[in-house]
Formats: structure tokens, C-alpha cells, sequence
């Protein structure tokens, strides 16, 4: 019966480590573009680093999480999806993530497991006095996009041990069940 498990289990244990690793080796996104209607801002804060932009927006906050989501989705290989998962935080974070002194009202990350992520910082004031105001434009929102890309050696190295780690885990959880396993039938 062991043997037949092994067998079993073994070569899809194989299959899975190899596509997890075509996974981690595909190459990495370019910097998401912005919702259609966007301008991007010139001020200083907003132009510090090439990982981080600045635009002005009408969309509403679930509109562009959806548009970043979309577009994150996709790799650049064959437009084969991948997995995301978004992530909420409080607003109070994204002078810590994103920058100090940065106004918001929402900020959450779009991430691929084991490899790259963005940030989505908005800022939609409720009071008039904070109206967004841009070029003698008044728009919804500001948003402030930051990518956090990941180098292969890191994601290999992380995954690699995370693989090791689920062996080790897996095996002593067996272990223990089978030590139970063996108490339950001595006290029938």
C-alpha cells in the first residue's frame, strides 16, 4: 500500500514543483499602466523613485482596483493567467508603504505569490476643502501606484525553501498520525 502511495503521489509532487518553478521563472511585469482617464502628476513626492507614480483620476476606488488587478493578472508570456490575491490595509499604513505624509483613504496590494506585488494608495477627501485639484482640473482621486518587483535569485531561494519545509512538515504530521494512529487501536 506504501509503495502504491509513492508511486502515486510522487510523480504529481514532481509535476507540481516544476510548474511552480516555470512559475517563479517567468519574467517579471512592467510597471502597470494607468486607468484611461488618468493624468499622471509631476510633483515632486510623486517622481522620487521610478517604482512609484502619481496620477489623477475620476474612476472610483473599485474601478481601479480593477484595472490594475486586470492588467496584473496577465504575464507576458502567452497571456497565461496567474494567481493574484488582494490585499487590505489601513489607510494609516500608507505613509509607511507607500510614503510619509501621503494623504489616503484606502490602500491595498495586488500580489503574485512568491514573486511580484503593487501597492494602490487613493485618496478620495469627503470634505471640500481637501477636493483634488490638478492643473485646474478637479478630479475624484489621487492614487499613487508603487511596484515592488522581486529578483529570481530571492523568489528561488524563498520557494525552495518553502518546498523543503512542506517535506519536513508533511512527513511528521504523517509521523504523529501514525503515532495516534497506533495509541487508538491499543486502547480498543
Amino acid at each position: 500500500m506504501r509503495k502504491l502511495l509513492k508511486f502515486t503521489f510522487l510523480p504529481f509532487g514532481f509535476i507540481f514543483i516544476f510548474i511552480f518553478f516555470v512559475y517563479l521563472v517567468l519574467p517579471i511585469l512592467a510597471f502597470p499602466y494607468p486607468p484611461p482617464d488618468a493624468v499622471q502628476s509631476v510633483e515632486p513626492g510623486d517622481l522620487e523613485t521610478p517604482l512609484r507614480r502619481g496620477y489623477f483620476t475620476n474612476f472610483t476606488r473599485e474601478e481601479v482596483l480593477i484595472h490594475y488587478q486586470k492588467q496584473f493578472k496577465r504575464s507576458t508570456i502567452l497571456s497565461i493567467p496567474l494567481p493574484t490575491y488582494r490585499l487590505n490595509y489601513p489607510p494609516e499604513e500608507a505613509q509607511i508603504l507607500i510614503r510619509d505624509q501621503t494623504q489616503s483613504t484606502f490602500l491595498e496590494e495586488i500580489v503574485h505569490p512568491f514573486r511580484e506585488s503593487i501597492f494602490i494608495n487613493g485618496f478620495e477627501p469627503t470634505d471640500p476643502q481637501y477636493d483634488v485639484w490638478y492643473k485646474g482640473v478637479d478630479f475624484r482621486q489621487k492614487i499613487v501606484v508603487k511596484f515592488i518587483p522581486s529578483s529570481i535569485f530571492m523568489r528561488l531561494l524563498v520557494s525552495l525553501g518553502s518546498i523543503i519545509a512542506i517535506y519536513i512538515l508533511t512527513k511528521e504530521w504523517l509521523k504523529v498520525g501514525k503515532d495516534l494512529l497506533k495509541t487508538v487501536r491499543k486502547r480498543r
